[in-house]
């Protein structure tokens, strides 16, 4: 299987920390610190701003605008979708994180509102959260999907082709699909789920490197592996999910372009 190689991924990361893109986060309660100090561990700039009389002008200077629908009210979706729009008139990318789609109604119908009224670039969640969107049964428990990834290939790369995006259908491997290329990240390790925030945070980390790229196909798939990498590397010699967390600030702010050969692991998909 041909791979995305280790060098262009590491010359994304050194564009990322030399350009420190500000990525605009309308982003739920729960995640909100912890998103801003992966970002910055990272190298981007973490800005978050949801008030209606202000995400206007935010977003114009943004490099990336990430919408994540975790802790959803109607001031904040209005918020959304007026960011979104400047996003739009600015070119720059918009990543959706569709959290709990499929659990409840509210969820779902929002997702496919933000998917309906602006240009997304990336859409990223959970193998039922992205089959929800495109009106697909899946099984989702909270905000948790109950379905693999890997069993959802075929529809990732349809709804990608349906609504001319990628999609970014994560879980123990990756999928990355803008419907004709596809791509396995197959970085990561268990103790990302037993942390809050891990996806919300990915989300968060495609925002930036799309935010200094110019594929979003091949940004997501490199920004998934090195937070995966990051993930393998945080998880060597802890007691506890309290340890990980801080190490995965650490791995992030450590990793060099040097590291990633033999490190990520992402697969063209027959």
């Amino acid at each position: 299987m041909r791979t995305i190689q280790a060098e262009v991924i590491g010359n994304k990361l050194e564009a990322l920390r030399k350009q420190s893109p500000l990525v605009h986060n309308i982003t739920n309660y729960v995640v909100m610190n912890s998103t801003a100090n992966i970002l910055l561990s990272l190298g981007a700039s973490p800005v978050m701003a949801h008030a209606l009389e202000e995400v206007e002008e935010m977003a114009g200077l943004a490099q990336a605008l990430v919408l994540n629908i975790g802790t959803l009210s109607p001031a904040w979706v209005e918020a959304m979708i007026l960011a979104g729009k400047t996003a739009h008139k600015k070119n720059i990318p918009i990543i959706l994180d569709p959290v709990g789609a499929g659990a409840t109604s509210y969820r779902t119908e929002t997702a496919k509102r933000l998917l309906t009224e602006l240009p997304v670039s990336v859409l990223r969640g959970n193998a039922g959260e992205i089959m929800a969107c495109a009106g697909v049964q899946g099984q989702t428990r909270g905000v948790d999907s109950q379905t693999d990834s890997l069993d959802a290939i075929d529809q990732a790369q349809a709804i990608a082709r349906e609504l001319k995006i990628t999609v970014a259908m994560t879980g123990k491997t990756d999928i990355v699909t803008n419907g004709e290329t596809t791509y396995l990240v197959k970085n990561g390790h268990p103790m990302m789920s037993r942390v809050t925030g891990t996806g919300c945070a990915s989300s968060a980390i495609v925002g930036a490197f799309c935010g200094i790229g110019d594929d979003p196909l091949s940004d997501t798939a490199a920004a998934l592996a090195i937070f995966g990498f990051a993930g393998e590397c945080a998880a060597i010699h802890i007691d506890g999910p309290g340890q990980f967390w801080s190490n995965l600030l650490d791995e992030l702010y450590k990793i060099r372009p040097s590291d990633l050969p033999g490190g990520v692991r992402i697969e063209k998909h027959a």
